[in-house]
């Protein structure tokens, strides 16, 4: 039951991909369009773009800086999001600042950040700390603010304070919360890597596909559009397995639930 029930997941999800596949590559076969060429030259090329030394050479460097300022964001996030959820006094007092600066597209900082970090990978790291640390600190100022007053109580009454009561309270009631600013922020990252490597870079992919955007090589521009795509399909299996794991208790507590509901 189990194995039949996977199988028909699987191809739902690889369906609709294949169709669109499918129906790219039969719409431009033939295609004369200098800007759209055909589905067939476009996977030729991306063996010779992206099967070479230009994957070492352009796509670790910009997974290395996606990496860094994810996991950079996650930290910043973690530790000023969960004070600032737990204390009524601090969120009154920062609202208004966060709000300010949630305001600034990171893309806008970028001048700044030049001026103080130079062109190097520093700068490109701090503009994807700079939008992935958003969804990571709301939502986890949320998923603690929202933590189960029951459960609070129970904490109060068998005098579970300090380090005890966060790492087996309130971490947990508000993890749902957090791996779901953890996801949006993972896709702000890969944007904000790009954008950052079309900024005096000499390498990564947002540099690669603006130097073909240049150069008018167009099939190649596709395939670096393509890789990212790849690349973003990775990354989120990945971050799927990664949640599952580490939320299995809740996804088991809501599937007991809906069972008996």
């Amino acid at each position: 039951m189990k194995g039949g029930q996977t199988l028909r997941q699987a191809g739902l999800a690889l369906g609709l991909p294949a169709a669109l596949l499918a129906t790219w590559w039969i719409a431009s076969s033939g295609s004369a369009n200098f800007y759209f060429p055909p589905l067939q030259t476009i996977a030729q090329t991306f063996v010779e773009v992206w099967v070479s030394p230009r994957l070492l050479d352009d796509v670790v460097p910009s997974l290395a800086r996606l990496a860094a300022g994810y996991f950079g964001a996650v930290v910043l996030g973690l530790l000023i999001g969960i004070p600032i959820g737990l204390s009524r006094a601090l969120r009154n007092t920062l609202e208004p600042v966060l709000e300010f600066l949630r305001a600034i597209p990171p893309p806008a900082l970028v001048p700044i950040l030049i001026l103080f970090a130079g062109i190097g990978d520093t700068m490109k790291t701090l503009v994807i700390v700079s939008g992935c640390i958003w969804p990571v600190l709301l939502n986890t100022v949320e998923g603690v603010r929202g933590r189960d007053e029951v459960l609070e109580d129970v904490t109060r009454c068998y005098r579970i304070r300090g380090f005890a009561r966060l790492w087996h309270f309130v971490i947990p009631s508000a993890s749902p919360q957090m791996f779901t600013g953890l996801r949006q922020a993972l896709s702000i990252g890969i944007i904000l890597m790009v954008i950052s490597e079309m900024f005096a870079a000499s390498n990564g992919l947002g540099f690669a596909i603006i130097q073909f955007e240049r150069s008018f090589a167009v099939a190649e521009m596709w395939t670096g559009i393509i890789m990212l795509g790849l690349i973003g399909i990775g990354l989120a299996q990945v971050f799927r397995l990664v949640e599952r794991r580490m939320l299995a208790w809740y996804h088991g507590l809501r599937q007991s639930q809906r069972a008996g509901g």
